[in-house]
């Protein structure tokens, strides 16, 4: 009996490693909150009505930031009335710049450039405004070095965040660095050194799951590393972005939500347990029909987790 029992446990477990078998998840300890799903639209339009309408047609309840200007004060106010009237959250407005850009005078500008989108997140009604730390490749802003690992990167980074947020003081919306493979935060410990080190109540965690699936072990052990993620940074968290990851040859490869390996249903269920409503968005695809794909899957998995839609 004892060889019988070690056998079948070795069996059932070497079927849930290969995604044969779904793992049973443990009950809510309490009532999860409802998935507020989000992702870009395709609507051609500038009237914040019909764009808020259209994130709710597809069944969006947060959003990406539209195209709006930090000085255009009408439209500023419309949009957060217009999504605040459909019940869509604004969770992001995107600062995609080099915060170590090695030239002086560029690297001034793009963290001016970084403080008046954080203006924005503020003056919208966003959750958070969010970059990566940068980077020190001479040749793609966001691209691997060696340096981004290195205490110069996390010490330059603390300074550029500080700078940032000092520039704007905002009471609502919250700075965060994206989540990186071959730079920092390269996971929850080290987002957490940049937490303590940054010490302002206006810098938060931004997760994404598939940034971070940087080793054979974090890709097969993916779900512990949701949890543990989670767990260490749950408080902190304002925004969470969902793609998915597969292996290709001798690397790993981003994709699209069910196209890869990342345990979708541990990944909304730690979504949703959070105190805060926590946007969880779509990225990264290319068109209309990539992103119904995405988003049925999503919507799948929530069901499969007992996670309602916002």
């Amino acid at each position: 009996m004892q060889s019988l029992s070690r056998r079948t446990f070795l069996q059932s477990s070497a079927l849930l490693t290969a995604g044969l078998v779904a793992p049973t998840l443990p009950a809510f300890k309490t009532a999860p909150k409802p998935l507020r799903l989000g992702g870009p639209i395709f609507l051609k339009s500038d009237d914040p009505e019909e764009l808020a309408r259209e994130h709710r047609r597809l069944n969006y309840s947060s959003a990406y930031v539209p195209a709006v200007k930090l000085t255009d004060k009408t439209r500023i106010e419309a949009i957060r009335k217009a999504f605040s009237a459909q019940n869509v959250i604004i969770a992001e407005v995107g600062a995609w710049v080099n915060m170590l850009e090695a030239d002086a005078e560029k690297r001034a500008k793009n963290l001016m450039y970084v403080s008046e989108r954080l203006a924005l997140a503020e003056a919208v009604g966003a959750l958070t405004c969010v970059n990566i730390g940068g980077s020190y490749n001479p040749k793609q802003w966001d691209g691997p070095d060696a340096r981004n690992l290195t205490k110069e990167y996390f010490d330059a980074t603390v300074e550029n965040c500080r700078k940032v947020i000092d520039a704007v003081k905002p009471k609502r919306a919250k700075f965060a660095l994206e989540m990186m493979g071959w730079s920092l935060p390269d996971g929850p410990d080290s987002y957490l050194k940049f937490i303590r080190a940054i010490d302002r109540p206006a810098f938060a965690a931004h997760i994404d799951m598939a940034n971070i699936i940087n080793t054979p072990e974090r890709f097969y052990q993916n779900t512990a590393l949701i949890d543990e993620t989670f767990k260490k940074l749950g408080r902190w968290i304002v925004s969470v972005h969902a793609k998915d990851v597969h292996g290709k040859d001798v690397h790993l490869a981003e994709t699209m939500p069910g196209h890869g390996s990342l345990d979708y249903r541990t990944y909304i269920r730690n979504v949703t347990a959070l105190p805060q409503e926590t946007p969880f968005l779509l990225e990264h695809l290319r068109t209309p029909e990539e992103y119904d794909e995405a988003r049925n899957y999503v919507i799948r998995k929530a069901a499969e987790a007992g996670v309602p839609l916002a």
